[in-house]
């Protein structure tokens, strides 16, 4: 795929130009957005999305288009698995509503430097090493197993890094809310105040995410380009999917069972993928009988919407079920 400097600065651009509104929006007014507020901006967002994904198809063929709509699906799937983990750092903390959205802000600020950085680093080192599949296939799959026996998400699923530890048990920290501020002076002295403890514990744990997701999404697509346009999109609407969608997050009971099949999926397609790429052979009796499959872009976003899809219906049917039963 080829992506002109011009292309990378304008993509850069416009995602600066949004958080520089986003910041100056929030930060002169921090409250609770209104329904209203918040479906407005998360249609505008996954709008984007969508016209990003058609103009990619239009300029540069189908199947990029293919990869970057595979890799955005999977991408905000996995970040509405991390809304869980969020709603659960905003109420250990006691992060007032009015001041939950600048958090959040903020936060994903940190998660585009970071997730810019190991999007780097994974794009080196598959053009330096194509093995570098093996690694991301094994480790998609063991995530896999691991999301998959831990069952559904509860407050047992997050626990405090030796980081946010450090930082809430400094002398120099205070436990009054000082608005969306991470830095006061009181006494002579600069303190620390909760918000920047609840940032840091957010941009930390949306780091441990990106372990899971920059692997899942290069098993999708190769392009460096497609890689952060993916996540980009995927993040700019977390915020406000975070406060549309807090109550049905309890209802996607078996969430964490289909994110686990969908990276098992990936790490399957990423190890086919490598052996195809290195030219190993199955073997039969000592006599080649073909090389190992790979498997298509498009049957890759198929499954993807058919997991999410049946993931979706099957955790609300049961939700509701439970439901009712409670009310007899």
């Amino acid at each position: 795929m080829h992506v002109t400097a011009l292309a990378w600065w304008l993509t850069i651009g416009g995602t600066l130009a949004v958080l520089l509104f986003d910041v100056v929006v929030i930060g002169r007014r921090p409250h609770e957005p209104s329904r209203r507020e918040v479906t407005v901006a998360l249609a505008a967002y996954v709008g984007l999305a969508v016209l990003f994904g058609v103009g990619v198809w239009v300029v540069s063929g189908s199947t990029y288009g293919t990869e970057f709509f595979a890799g955005w699906l999977t991408e905000y799937s996995l970040s509405i698995d991390n809304l869980f983990i969020f709603l659960i750092i905003m109420s250990r903390f006691g992060v007032p509503r009015e001041l939950q959205q600048s958090a959040l802000l903020v936060g994903i600020v940190l998660a585009l430097v970071m997730r810019g950085v190991f999007i780097a680093l994974g794009a080196a080192a598959i053009n330096e090493f194509s093995w570098v599949f093996y690694i991301f296939g094994a480790f998609l799959v063991y995530t896999a197993v691991k999301l998959a026996s831990g069952g559904t998400n509860d407050d047992e699923d997050y626990h405090e890094s030796a980081l946010v530890r450090w930082v809430s048990g400094r002398p120099g920290t205070t436990t009054k809310w000082h608005g969306a501020r991470v830095l006061v002076r009181e006494g002579g002295r600069r303190l620390i105040t909760p918000m920047f403890v609840v940032v840091v514990a957010l941009g930390t744990t949306d780091l441990l995410f990106a372990l899971d997701s920059i692997p899942a999404i290069y098993g999708l697509t190769k392009e460096p380009f497609l890689v952060l346009t993916a996540n980009i999109f995927a993040l700019m609407g977390l915020r406000q999917l975070y406060f549309l969608i807090g109550g049905l997050l309890e209802r996607l009971v078996y969430l964490s069972y289909g994110l686990a099949v969908l990276l098992g999926f990936i790490g399957v397609k990423l190890v086919l993928h490598a052996m195809h790429e290195n030219e190993l052979l199955f073997l039969n009796g000592g006599r080649s009988i073909g090389w190992a499959p790979d498997i298509p872009v498009w049957l890759s976003l198929v499954a993807i919407v058919v997991i999410l899809g049946v993931t979706t219906v099957l955790s609300l049917l049961s939700s509701g079920r439970q439901q009712r039963a409670e009310r007899v």
